[in-house]
């Protein structure tokens, strides 16, 4: 099983989104055979907490222009660590000082990358 392609619609939506707001190292997992609940991971970084709600708040108002609201929203308010669950796709925000500590990529790098461009 793939993710599927309103998925992978979704995550490149999202990504666009956070690139215009000047994300860093953007990536995307499908992990659609590994969990159930969701088909891809969206990653990215920004340099401050600012910059993290700005580019969560492109792309939710990315996806509302799809037809998609977050059902699940956390850590917004430290603005280190931004989870926005979409069903189809979760996106995490991360400072970059949590994606280096956390380093998902670690976690999910056995999972098929997703093609942004």
């Amino acid at each position: 099983m793939t993710a599927t392609d309103r998925a992978v619609e979704l995550t490149r939506a999202a990504a666009a989104a956070a690139e215009d707001k000047l994300a860093q190292d953007v990536i995307a997992y499908d992990v659609s055979e590994q969990l159930a609940l969701t088909d891809v991971f969206l990653l990215c970084s920004a340099a401050n907490s600012r910059q993290v709600k700005a580019i969560q708040d492109a792309i939710e108002e990315k996806m509302i222009e799809l037809g998609v609201k977050a059902v699940r929203r956390e850590g917004e308010r430290e603005g280190r660590w931004v989870l926005l669950d979409f069903q189809d796709i979760v996106v995490h925000v991360q400072h970059q000082e949590e994606r280096v500590f956390y380093a998902l990529e670690r976690l999910w790098s056995d999972c098929p990358v997703v093609a942004l461009a």
